[in-house]
């Protein structure tokens, strides 16, 4: 009676698992949905929504938030979900080889690559929050699902720097430019600035997408750090006309 019991139970729950996943065009495989089922049991996140963005690398939904106390003052969640087939291996590899965290750490397949990358992601942004960076606040990870703070309002994403007018540029160059630098004092590299990964909330820039990002360790974090100046200091000065000294940007920022 009490297997019974307990087996309807565990179906129970698999299928009201299944219909939360059932959102969009897509439906989660096995893996992902046991996963998933860890925010649910955590109360990180009490529904899942709707997908706000797909790509290569990941799938972005928009969660209501759970009752845990990590998530407490949040209505909504960010869940990205890591795609595994279609993630490119080799651009991982060239963050993570090198960075003493992983130094240890032997993937032996793709998907544990990407398991990885998820948990380096959270990592990342732990530091960057500790440097009090504007960026997502994470939550949890769990396999290649990573749950973090929404920036925007409700339930709606803010735009990317890209995709708006700025009415003050200047003073919004100087904000992202101290961004990276709090960042680079934090020991952190985020290696992928661009207009696309800068969303804009109150007029307030706000970092994302910190899989790439690579501790000051890292031997390319040079590199990665110029790569990261010259990225926003020529979208500003093709966009906006603002022209700025690559060498005195970089000397100010390795202050």
């Amino acid at each position: 009676m009490g297997t019974r019991m307990g087996k309807s139970k565990a179906r129970a729950r698999k299928y009201k698992l299944r219909e939360q996943a059932k959102v969009d065009t897509g439906i989660f495989d096995e893996k992902t949905m046991v996963n998933l089922g860890k925010f649910f049991n955590k109360k990180i996140i009490e529904k899942l929504n709707f997908v706000i963005a797909r790509g290569k690398e990941a799938d972005i939904y928009i969660a209501e938030a759970g009752s845990s106390e990590k998530v407490r003052g949040n209505q909504f969640v960010i869940m990205k979900f890591f795609r595994v087939e279609t993630s490119s291996f080799f651009k991982m590899e060239d963050y993570m080889i090198g960075d003493p965290r992983f130094s240890r750490i032997k993937a032996t397949s793709k998907y544990e690559v990407v398991k990885l990358w998820c948990a380096k992601e959270f990592g990342n942004l732990e530091i960057a929050g500790k440097a009090r960076v504007n960026a997502p606040r994470p939550f949890m990870f769990n396999g290649s699902i990573l749950a973090m703070s929404l920036i925007g309002d409700d339930a709606t994403p803010a735009p990317r720097l890209r995709d708006i007018e700025l009415e003050f540029p200047e003073e919004t160059l100087d904000v992202i430019l101290e961004e990276i630098r709090k960042l680079y004092r934090g020991n952190l590299v985020h290696s992928d600035i661009s207009e696309y990964n800068i969303l804009m909330s109150d007029n307030v820039p706000y970092l994302i997408d910190f899989g790439q990002a690579v501790v000051t360790a890292h031997p390319k974090a040079m590199d990665f750090l110029s790569r990261d100046i010259s990225n926003i200091l020529s979208y500003f000065e093709k966009q906006y006309g603002i022209n700025r000294e690559f060498a005195e940007v970089y000397k100010t920022v390795m202050k």
